[in-house]
């Protein structure tokens, strides 16, 4: 970062900054606004097109912010709106880069431990989850909010370190949707000192080209830890444990089918919201009484206790934690309606194995009562996405799915591989809006209904229309979360 001495304020040189921000709205008095645009954008690996924050810097001044941090070439763009404001800019050839940087430098100031947390499904109930076991151990725990795991949203949450410095542990997801090392870039951030692997899985295909090249992506995460550092591994994904020859520090690895040192055991599913096991770590033992279902979230929660043991805690301490956790918002929240139906909200992302799982969780809990499924198209599934969601529309008819409702675009093949492999009771809506009211029409008493599906396809508003139709009973987010992306 140049600060261009001959220009800028000498008052703003001691000056302390309170906060930062990358959303000249969310500016307060006292802070620094980063005022990006598409050049450094299209540098570090965002797909898109951007706004220019640069005409958004005198806003943000008004607002009360210190400075403004901004591109030199935006600059003379936009010279005649920012000139009288000359004295009070920082320049950056590169503002993502220079906000990563600061960010790495309060980590550094910092200078405690980073879990990171990174795979291609269930990231963020993970994180949760191991940040939920972590404070019930006792530990002041930092975790990002939100979907808040990518080259801005990461260096956000690092950056809360500068305004309180008293958290113990870290616990951040690193997420990644193109080949061009975004998970590298993190790590340069916050190098971590457990890094968790959850699955390697068939999503992002659309940039990535094939799961090898999600699987090297991921694996940047275990090259970037820090020497002497834990690297914890699914032990039931190869592609996964393939990953424990890149670790300059020690392997510990988690699973249920596979010889693991943490493993559960004796899993028994009651009903939604009802599952036990018995957690083994390395030969001890104790029961969890868990509140989330389905195989995927006792993974995630395996990852949790794996990464806890690491801090010390023993296997009692952990299955107490994991007895009270909650699932993120919309990731298996449970909804049980007063006219006797329950809906599994799962709105917030999704992909094949996701789906799959969530329906097979759907299936086990159910019982004898109506399975009804709907369904989002999945979206970056690459060149093939048709013929991958005819498959996956198939399987969701194996599994003893009732209805399906397809919703937009590939929905329609999904649709069709269910009603070839024998869903009599299928239908096809071109947006979420019509799925909510094709599913008000026909859902009665006694009904169990998983509603799952990408942000982009906006499923929430089905269970908006829910909402305006019938009476919420209970909700309860103690439930089951879906493998996401």
């Amino acid at each position: 970062m140049n600060a261009d001495s001959a220009q800028l304020d000498p008052a703003l040189r001691d000056r302390e900054v309170g906060s930062f921000a990358i959303d000249s709205r969310e500016v307060i008095a006292g802070g620094l606004f980063f005022a990006l645009s598409q050049p450094e954008y299209t540098e570090n690996g965002f797909n898109g097109d951007f706004d220019d924050s640069t005409r958004y810097v005198p806003s943000a001044l008004s607002q009360g912010a210190v400075a403004c941090v901004v591109r030199p070439e935006r600059y003379e763009e936009h010279r005649e709106l920012l000139e009288p404001f000359r004295s009070r800019l920082l320049f950056a050839n590169d503002v993502i880069a220079a906000f990563q940087r600061l960010a790495h430098g309060v980590y550094r100031e910092w200078n405690k431990p980073v879990v990171a947390i990174t795979g291609s499904a269930g990231k963020t109930t993970a994180k949760e989850l191991t940040a939920h076991v972590l404070a019930a151990g006792g530990k002041k725990v930092l975790r990002n909010i939100k979907n808040y795991n990518n080259g801005l949203g990461h260096p956000l949450t690092v950056l809360n370190l500068a305004k309180d410095p008293t958290y113990d542990v870290a616990v951040l997801e690193m997420g990644m949707s193109t080949p061009l090392n975004e998970i590298a870039r993190l790590c340069r951030i916050t190098p971590p000192d457990v890094a968790v692997e959850l699955n390697v899985l068939p999503v992002h295909l659309e940039h990535l080209g094939s799961i090898e090249g999600i699987a090297r992506a991921k694996a940047e995460l275990i090259e970037g830890m820090k020497p002497g550092g834990v690297a914890v591994l699914n032990a039931d994904d190869p592609r996964v444990m393939a990953m424990s020859e890149l670790s300059r520090g020690s392997v510990l690895s988690y699973g249920i089918e596979s010889r693991a040192d943490v493993r559960a055991e004796q899993i028994k599913f009651e009903c939604f919201g009802e599952t036990t096991f018995v957690l083994s770590i390395k030969g001890e033992e104790a029961e969890v009484s868990f509140p989330l279902n389905g195989k995927h979230n006792i993974l995630n929660g395996l990852a949790a206790a794996a990464v806890a043991s690491t801090f010390g805690m023993n296997a009692a301490q952990i299955a107490a934690g994991l007895s009270t956790v909650e699932a993120p918002q919309q990731r298996g929240e449970i909804l049980h309606f007063a006219e006797g139906f329950t809906v599994i909200n799962d709105s917030y992302n999704s992909n094949p194995d996701a789906l799959i799982s969530m329906v097979q969780t759907l299936v086990d809990g159910g019982g004898p009562r109506r399975k009804i499924v709907v369904a989002g198209e999945m979206l970056e599934l690459g060149p093939d996405a048709a013929e991958i969601h005819r498959r996956t529309g198939k399987r969701l008819a194996e599994l003893g799915i009732d209805v399906l409702i397809g919703v937009r675009g590939f929905g329609r093949e999904l649709v069709e591989g269910a009603r070839s492999a024998g869903v009599s009771e299928v239908r096809f809506a071109e947006d979420s809006s019509v799925a909510g009211d094709a599913l008000c029409e026909m859902v009665v008493g006694g009904d169990v209904v998983l509603v799952k599906g990408s942000r982009g396809v906006r499923t929430e508003n089905v269970i908006a229309k829910l909402m305006e139709k019938f009476h919420l009973e209970k909700a309860n987010s103690k439930s089951t979360e879906a493998v996401t992306g």
